[in-house]
């Protein structure tokens, strides 16, 4: 079994047990979280889409931990004018495991 969930505005297929890492949600650590904006839900074959999403559907976690992600370096330069320009940006993660999935 498994589903399409909205988590902090991105999409993400989920099964029971599985861990996602996510842009930071609110919340402690040890926490737990529902998602109510399931697009999908395939339980062994039998599919259910919603209109944009399943009335009645969510999917509960519990938040493991708060992250930062790996640092992205951007770097901008234009030939022969001297030009040299570098920043850098990690992005606040959350680690979340699902567990459970409601259709």
């Amino acid at each position: 079994m498994y589903a399409i969930v909205t988590i902090a505005g991105q999409q993400f297929k989920v099964q029971k047990d599985m861990r996602v890492t996510v842009h930071r949600l609110e919340g402690e650590t040890g926490k737990a979280v529902e998602f109510k904006d399931v697009l999908l839900v395939d339980d062994n074959g039998k599919v259910k889409v919603g209109a944009p999403t399943l009335s009645g559907a969510a999917v509960t976690g519990k938040i493991l931990s708060h992250v930062r992600g790996d640092k992205v370096i951007i770097f901008k330069k234009k030939r022969r004018k001297g030009y040299q320009k570098q920043n850098g940006h990690r992005q606040d993660l959350t680690i979340v495991q699902i567990d459970s999935i409601k259709a």
